[in-house]
């Protein structure tokens, strides 16, 4: 199964100047902007950078690099990154076209534009991590929320969606159906779509939030330095998240990129079909995998550009790898702290987890005893009864 997964791209790392131009925000200069609204939230705080010598030695790398998301903001993923700052930059703009004024981070925290923002709905549709975040950034300025969850989405995460006083509403089919739904009902409604996806006509919103995202990769290597990575494994959805982290990395980098490794569920591999037809491509069916906020079938219009100059490779994972990955993470290996990694958060070390069994596709790859491998653990336990069921542990048990 494995190898016929496995797409090489690139026999080397590619280099930034294979980068087309990009139709979103990206980059230092990107992230900076970002940073300066995103670190003057309340409760701002780098996220942890991990090293895990056990699991690297195990596995038969130099240093192994775990960027842990699961603390943004109390929401449990990286996604709060995203969402609430499109939010943010959206109340920004419609509260300068009624005023005139622009209002700072700590004016839209404060409530000083209610009259406008109260009047104001945000929509999206989410596996939930996005939906939370969208949920919590309106909530924190001050606008109203609806969100669309597909069939699949499982009660607890719509639940901790309405609980930060989102409007919850279930549709039928998958999440590919849920985007358009919700763009269906903001067109009727007069609401504000804030999709963590672009398609045609929708682009600018979904480039807001992979800024919010690259705040990941200027953190990760602010504490890495003066150590670079030589290879990043980087999970994907619609793509939206990989393209900011590597985007970042490849205009930050003083000549040759890291290769990147791009890591789906077997069931939603659209990047890596998209690879293989040289085009971006919808794959279709139910998409189902544990690993929900990956279960995406057709990729980012502005993500897939970057995606397919950038990426070495892509591999396509099974649940399984991502269960035992996860409680690997859990038990701590040789002497590693344990980390709760959601399964959508540890596909990213899945992936390199997978590559490094097999010797041909680890050679394929450069990995050796003297590689420095980053990945970011995008979520936490963030659908507790699915995290006990698959390493037999409540979170709060491990991080004792």
């Amino acid at each position: 199964m494995l190898t016929r997964s496995f797409l090489p791209r690139h026999s080397s790392a590619a280099s930034p100047a294979a980068l087309p131009p990009l139709p979103f925000p990206a980059g230092p200069e990107a992230a900076h902007e970002a940073l300066a609204s995103i670190s003057a939230w309340p409760q701002y705080a780098h996220t942890p950078l991990l090293t895990l010598p056990g699991m690297a030695k195990k596995l038969g790398c130099g240093k192994l690099f775990y960027k842990q998301e699961s603390e943004r903001f109390g929401l449990g993923s990286f996604k709060a990154l995203g969402g609430a700052y499109a939010v943010q930059r959206l109340l920004t703009r419609l509260i300068t076209e009624c005023t005139g004024e622009v209002p700072t981070t700590a004016d839209l925290f404060s409530g000083k534009y209610g009259a406008i923002t109260e009047a104001m709905t945000v929509c999206c549709a989410t596996d939930g991590n996005h939906g939370k975040s969208v949920a919590w950034g309106a909530s924190q300025l001050g606008c109203r929320s609806v969100i669309f969850v597909h069939e699949t989405v499982t009660p607890l995460r719509a639940e901790a969606i309405a609980a930060l006083g989102a409007t919850v509403i279930r549709v039928p089919g998958n999440y590919d159906d849920a985007v358009r739904h919700a763009q269906k009902e903001a067109t009727a409604n007069g609401w504000f779509v804030v999709s963590d996806t672009s398609y045609p006509g929708y682009t600018e919103i979904p480039g807001w939030i992979m800024q919010g995202y690259s705040v990941i990769g200027k953190e990760a290597r602010d504490q890495m330095a003066p150590v670079t990575p030589t290879h990043i494994f980087l999970q994907a959805g619609v793509g939206g998240f990989a393209a900011a982290i590597m985007t970042y990395f490849a205009l930050s980098a003083d000549g040759t990129l890291p290769r990147i490794i791009v890591v789906e569920p077997e069931t939603a591999a659209c990047l890596l079909a998209s690879s293989k037809a040289d085009t971006a491509t919808t794959v279709t069916g139910d998409l189902e995998t544990i690993m929900a906020g990956l279960a995406c079938g057709e990729p980012s219009e502005i993500a897939w550009p970057a995606i397919h100059a950038l990426s070495s490779a892509y591999i396509a994972i099974d649940d399984e790898s991502v269960r035992e990955t996860m409680r690997a993470l859990a038990m701590g290996e040789d002497g590693d702290q344990p980390v709760v990694a959601g399964e959508s958060g540890a596909a990213g070390l899945a992936g390199f987890r997978e590559i490094m069994a097999q010797p041909g596709l680890r050679t394929a790859l450069g990995l050796s005893d003297d590689s420095v491998v980053l990945v970011i653990g995008t979520e936490g336990a963030t659908d507790p009864a699915m995290y006990r069921q698959i390493v037999r542990r409540d979170a709060s048990e491990i991080l004792v």
